[in-house]
């Protein structure tokens, strides 16, 4: 019996040793060498790319609503009854049409983890003829920063196009 104890308790040392250590340690090296932007968690100067910012707009490009609130993750769960979530997409619809930005359902609808970082390419689209009057920049070379700045779907076929706005957005305040 004692044989079976002593056996077990070295099994333990042995699978916390390689599993509760090493393996981690390991893999934490892995992803420190080789993607340590994403392991860090994706900073910039101006916050993560994975984590919706509030941008003021019309002088930057705007992200879905959600990202008002970063700390509070996850969905709102209001059905398409909800007055509440008529009354807030009414409210963000009125605000965009003051800054001249014709809404589209990415710029008025909060996502599903409340902190999404991204919007449609219709969505920034949207937005380039406010963004350019309010930097006084041609709308032309808004455009195209916009067209330089979608992300296709993951292997061409997974999912549908993005922009990042915090990536659109640190492109935008290199422009002269």
């Amino acid at each position: 019996m004692l044989t079976h104890i002593r056996r077990s308790i070295i099994a333990s040392i042995a699978f916390f040793a390689v599993l509760g250590l090493i393996y981690p340690l390991v893999e934490t090296g892995i992803g420190q060498t080789f993607f340590s932007h994403q392991t860090n968690g994706s900073l910039t100067r101006y916050g993560s790319t994975l984590i919706g910012q509030k941008w003021a707009g019309p002088k930057w490009f705007q992200g879905r609503p959600d990202a008002y609130n970063p700390m509070s993750t996850g969905g709102t769960n209001l059905g398409p009854r909800s007055k509440v979530l008529v009354s807030d997409v009414a409210k963000q619809i009125a605000l965009l049409h003051k800054e001249g930005i014709t809404p589209t359902s990415s710029l008025v609808t909060t996502s599903g983890s409340g902190v999404d970082p991204d919007i449609s390419p219709a969505g920034a689209y949207a937005q380039v003829d406010a963004v350019a009057k309010a930097r006084g920049l041609p709308i032309s070379q808004i455009r195209q920063l916009v067209t330089s700045h979608i992300t296709g779907p993951e292997l061409g076929f997974l999912g549908s196009s993005y922009v990042n706005v915090l990536s659109l957005n640190e492109a935008l305040a290199k422009l002269k």
